[in-house]
């Protein structure tokens, strides 16, 4: 769903994630391919409704030099999970979770979140699209990606060390840097894109979604997807672990 933008506008840079839903040109981001597996879901069992927010800030201005005008200072916000969290715990995601009784739709869910992970101020945030919904089968989640811009950004960190480990303004330069990308194969059969940023290794959800919207984005730069590699080395590699 493609949001009305503010008075001010969306930034020129990121019109293509504003305005087109996440890609596969690769064919190796199976995390997008939701129709089939939500459908399965709802056939076998109830999910669960979430939402995450992916948060991107920098300037307003394009950089008329770099691809798609994305400004040298443009980044996206994530966290670590705890590593005693029950599910996905320890992996790189987006602030997000569980729908509760008072949201108002996704992007409410979203934004309340992220303020409870991060310290976000959700006045500070422009939502520009909320994106298909994606099914997670190990947590059995319906998950409501909400692509945000972050107009007036603020100060961000861990408010529970029981939630999250690390909170990172993570640059996109790194992100789409082709040495930082490759595809992760997991023991039990999983391949998908991953990164390699900041000293954390993003993969599963988090990645499909990133890779998604890097290749609709205009800002990506082609890189080595048949470079597959061993999803536990490449996590001790960061000192990470499965």
């Amino acid at each position: 769903m493609r949001l009305e933008p503010s008075a001010n506008g969306i930034p020129e840079w990121l019109r293509g994630v504003a305005e087109h839903d996440p890609a596969d040109p690769t064919g190796v981001n199976p995390v997008l391919r939701h129709s089939t597996m939500r459908r399965f879901a709802a056939a076998t069992t109830r999910a669960r409704e979430a939402s995450v927010l992916v948060l991107f800030g920098g300037s307003p201005e394009p950089d008329p030099t770099a691809p798609g005008g994305l400004p040298a200072d443009a980044d996206v916000l994530l966290t670590q999970r705890a590593a005693t969290l029950r599910q996905h715990s320890g992996q790189v995601a987006f602030p997000g979770g569980g729908v509760e009784p008072q949201d108002d739709g996704p992007i409410s869910t979203a934004l309340r979140e992220a303020r409870e992970e991060t310290g976000l101020d959700p006045a500070g945030v422009e939502p520009i699209a909320v994106l298909p919904k994606i099914f997670v089968p190990p947590s059995r989640f319906d998950v409501t990606p909400v692509v945000a811009y972050w107009r007036t950004p603020g100060e961000v960190g861990v408010v529970s060390e029981t939630e999250a480990a690390r909170v990172a303004r993570v640059p996109l330069s790194e992100l789409i840097d082709p040495a930082n990308r490759f595809v992760v194969r997991h023991p039990l059969g999983y391949v998908g894109p991953a990164f390699t940023v900041d000293g954390m290794l993003v993969w599963g959800f988090t990645a499909g979604v990133l890779a998604g919207l890097l290749a609709v984005s205009g800002w990506e730069r082609e890189w080595d997807h048949h470079d597959v590699r061993d999803l536990q080395a490449a996590l001790a590699a960061v000192g990470m672990t499965l």
